[in-house]
């Protein structure tokens, strides 16, 4: 059982993974589907012993394998082209956070609060407490409120890096120079867990992500506390 859990998606903790995981679903079907059928039609040729020498052409048989692929790929192309516009929207965040990649750590700016900045790296193992998971921790956290638009403008300063969060559904490249875009938003409080998803040098698996998902209320704590060191 541990072995197909490992084969499956994260617990969805936005609703745009949510939208990702129907969308999976989806796709799996249709080609869950199309094997079976192709089995079946593959088999029945092997071992069958119909035999017409005679036969040259099969104008209906052609039209039906021409049309059912192309139906088939606009059930899949709908709901795929639908995701990437839902994705690549930002309505108006109610907060902005800048990430910048390093080797190999990750700095965080609150954009839009004064003097909020902060670097986190990995926990060591000889500072890792029982509760700690072993090179997925990180000394300071992501804090961000649930149920919140949250604005992620992602950069590097020195390769290309990776910033990734699979339980939000959230992978965009932090390029030198480059500033790119994305949105997020937790429904529920937790512990996120991510890591760098591009292979950016010798430690590349050593510069993990966490989110602190929190209420607006205790979020609203947090920012006053770090605004007065």
């Amino acid at each position: 059982m541990a072995t197909w859990k490992t084969l499956l998606l994260q617990d969805s903790s936005s609703p745009l993974m949510e939208q990702l995981a129907f969308f999976h679903d989806h796709a799996l079907l249709v080609l869950t589907v199309i094997t079976i059928l192709v089995g079946q039609l593959m088999a029945s040729l092997f071992f069958n012993k119909y035999i017409h020498r005679f036969l040259l052409e099969g104008q209906l048989i052609e039209v039906i394998w021409t049309i059912l692929p192309a139906i088939t790929l606009i059930f899949i192309a709908l709901p795929s082209l639908r995701l990437i516009y839902i994705l690549d929207e930002t309505n108006n965040p109610l907060l902005t956070i800048k990430t910048i990649g390093h080797q190999w750590y990750w700095s965080y700016e609150y954009s839009d609060f004064k003097n909020i900045e902060f670097d986190s790296y990995m926990t060591p193992l000889n500072e890792m407490n029982s509760w700690n998971f072993r090179v997925l921790d990180v000394d300071n956290r992501i804090v961000i409120p649930f149920k919140t638009q949250i604005r992620m403008l992602v950069t590097a300063a020195d390769v290309i890096h990776s910033w990734t969060i699979p339980s939000l559904g959230v992978k965009i490249d932090a390029t030198p120079g480059r500033l790119n875009q994305t949105s997020l938003t937790s429904n529920r409080s937790g512990l996120l867990y991510g890591q760098c998803s591009e292979i950016c040098g010798a430690n590349h698996s050593f510069m993990p992500i966490v989110i602190e998902s929190i209420s607006p209320s205790f979020f609203i704590r947090w920012i006053t506390k770090m605004t007065k060191l």
